[in-house]
C-alpha cells in the first residue's frame, strides 16, 4: 500500500528558477491530498505526471501567498476540464470569502460542487476521517492564523492465516471478531487462541507537515513519533534573530523540534531564495537530527514500514 510525499515547491516567499513556492502532494494508498497550494502548482502536477481529477481534498496551511496563490489557477483548470466529483478545501475560512470573490468578478459559475471546510487554528482538531485514514490540523505560531497538518493510517486488524481458513469453515459473521482479536471456537467446541490464526497487521504510517512557524514547541504533541516529519527552515541559525522576527524557523530548529518529538525522519524545506547552496542547511541540521532530508521540487518520499525512501528527480 503506499504512502509517498512528493516536494511540488520548496522555496519560500519568492520561486528561483530551480524552486516553487509551497505545495506538496499526499498519496495515502491512492487517495491523493494537496497541501499548499503556491503558484505554479497545478504546472508542477503537470510536470510530475499526477492527474488533477484525481485530486479531491486541498489543505491550505495560511493565507500567505506562496502558500495559495496557485489555487484559483487550479479550480478554474478543474472547471474548463469539467470536473464532476466535489472538491473538498480545508482552510481558514477567510479562504472562502476570496475565492468567492474571485469567481464572481470572473463571472465563473463551477461545473463541481466545492465545499469548504473552515480549519481552527486556536486548537487540534480531525478535519478528514474514512475507514483507513485520520487527518488532523494543529496549531502553529506564525504572523497570521495557520495550521500544521497530520496524515495517518488507522491501526489495522489483524490478518488470518490461510492455512487456517482452508482448514476450518469460518462463518462469515465471526471473521470481523476475529481480526478485532477475538478467539474462535468451532462446532465441536475446540479453541483456537487468536494469536496462533491471526498475523500481525503492517504498522499504520504517518506524516507531519508544519508550515511557516516560529520554533514552537507546542505543537510537538500533535505529531509525536510520527514516520516523516516536513518542518520548514527558512533560515540558517545564524540569521536565528530574523527567523524569530518573521516567526519562521532555522535548520537547526526543525531539527530539535524532530529530536523533542521523537520523528524518525525529518524533511526540511520552504528555503529562503538567499540560500543557493542547500547543502549548508542540510549539514546545520544533520548536526542535531541524523536522519534530515532536503526537500527539493520533484523529490518524492516513500514511507515503507519504518523506513523512508527517497526518489530525487534529478
Amino acid at each position: 500500500m503506499s504512502f509517498t510525499i512528493t516536494i511540488l515547491g520548496s522555496s519560500s516567499a519568492t520561486p528561483t528558477s530551480k524552486r516553487n513556492p509551497t505545495g506538496l502532494l499526499v498519496n495515502m494508498n491512492y487517495k491523493y491530498f494537496l497541501v499548499d497550494c503556491g503558484e505554479g502548482t497545478q504546472m508542477q502536477l503537470r510536470k510530475y505526471r499526477f492527474k488533477l481529477q484525481k485530486i479531491k481534498h486541498i489543505f491550505i496551511s495560511h493565507l500567505h501567498g506562496d502558500h495559495f496563490f496557485g489555487l484559483i489557477g487550479l479550480i478554474s483548470t478543474l472547471h474548463l476540464l469539467g470536473r464532476v466529483e466535489e472538491l473538498h478545501i480545508y482552510a481558514n475560512e477567510d479562504l472562502k470569502e476570496i475565492i468567492d470573490l474571485q469567481l464572481r468578478v470572473t463571472a465563473t459559475e463551477l461545473v463541481f460542487p466545492l465545499i469548504f471546510h473552515p480549519t481552527n487554528h486556536l486548537t487540534p482538531e480531525i478535519v478528514y476521517e474514512d475507514d483507513h485514514h485520520l487527518i488532523k490540523s494543529f496549531p502553529l505560531n506564525h504572523r497570521i492564523p495557520t495550521t500544521g497538518f497530520v496524515f495517518s493510517e488507522k491501526d489495522r486488524l489483524r490478518k488470518i492465516r490461510k492455512d487456517f481458513l482452508s482448514r476450518e469453515d469460518v462463518p462469515i459473521e465471526e471473521l470481523p471478531k476475529i481480526k478485532a482479536g477475538a478467539n474462535y471456537t468451532n462446532n465441536d467446541g475446540k479453541v483456537y487462541l487468536n494469536k496462533d490464526i491471526t498475523a500481525y497487521p503492517l504498522k499504520s504510517r504517518s506524516f507531519a507537515f508544519c508550515s511557516d512557524t516560529s520554533y514552537f514547541e507546542e505543537a510537538i504533541e500533535s505529531f509525536r513519533n510520527v514516520n516523516l516529519l516536513y518542518h520548514e527552515a527558512t533560515f540558517m541559525q545564524d540569521m536565528a534573530e530574523v527567523a524569530k522576527e518573521k516567526f519562521h524557523s532555522t535548520a537547526a530548529e526543525a531539527a530539535l523540534i524532530a529530536t523533542k518529538a521523537g520523528a524518525k525522519e525529518l524533511i526540511i524545506g520552504h528555503f529562503s531564495a538567499r540560500y543557493n547552496n542547500l547543502e549548508e542547511l542540510l549539514a546545520e541540521a544533520l548536526e542535531i537530527f541524523p536522519t534530515t532530508r532536503l526537500a527539493e521540487d520533484g523529490d518524492e518520499f516513500k514511507i515503507i514500514n519504518d523506513e523512508v525512501i527517497t526518489l530525487s528527480s534529478r
